[in-house]
């Protein structure tokens, strides 16, 4: 069972209604197994927080940067609240640990899948905004996004990975990329794909993602860190 106050505290929040919070890591599989029980799923909370998660990073970003384009805004915004970015926040919080889950899910990895992370997250920003309004979710979102997006900046992450790393590919080593699709996991409504990018014979990135085109996006963005981090060469 998961432990409300344990994780409060380790959040350093306090919910008004803890039934909120309970929801919002409730998986729909937990359901499945146990029938109706306390709360319902966290897929309306996880709704509405990826509205509300797009609108405090937006006013974020805008606020910080006063002299930046509309164009490079949103690819910082969709930079951010990437299911990629929102899963390693999530995981920084340890909220999969937290997860109610049904045994089959948790037994194909469901505790550090991608897409559950993203959507707890998303479901915690969502209770947290109807207990206790906007400006708690400022305060409890923007400090653990600020790091990743210092990082997006410094490593252009924001970018089109693959364009990126076919450019220097080609440019470095007169190679073009190859993507494959090496597993998929997860039931069909929210499937996660590992992709890897071949350079020449060697694997140069991993990524996942929601679709083979978003885990191919991941897999271009780690080799290009891998490269910008002298860890890869042919």
């Amino acid at each position: 069972m998961t432990d409300i106050g344990t994780l409060q505290s380790s959040l350093e929040l306090a919910f008004h209604d803890e039934d909120l919070l309970l929801q919002a890591l409730t998986h729909r599989s937990f359901h499945n197994e146990h029938g109706t029980t306390d709360v319902g799923d966290n897929e309306r909370l996880e709704f509405l927080g990826d509205a509300v998660l797009d609108f405090m990073v937006g006013d974020m970003l805008f606020r910080r940067y006063p002299d930046m384009p509309e164009g490079d805004l949103t690819r910082l915004r969709a930079a951010l609240v990437r299911t990629e970015s929102l899963a390693r926040v999530a995981q920084e919080m340890s909220l999969g640990v937290h997860l109610r889950m049904g045994r089959g899910e948790e037994g194909t990895g469901g505790r550090e899948r991608q897409t559950n992370l993203c959507a707890a997250l998303e479901a915690v920003v969502g209770a947290l905004y109807l207990d206790q309004g906007v400006e708690a979710v400022r305060v409890f979102i923007a400090p653990r996004l600020d790091a990743l997006l210092q990082e997006i900046l410094k490593e252009s992450l924001d970018r089109d990975a693959r364009s990126s790393l076919q450019e220097w590919s080609q440019a470095e080593l007169n190679l073009t990329p190859v993507y494959r699709t090496v597993s998929s996991s997860g039931p069909d409504h929210e499937k996660e794909f590992v992709v890897e990018v071949m350079i020449g014979e060697q694997v140069a990135g991993q990524g996942t993602g929601r679709s083979k085109q978003a885990g191919a996006q991941a897999a271009a963005r780690d080799a290009l860190r891998r490269v910008n981090n002298g860890e890869f060469s042919v």
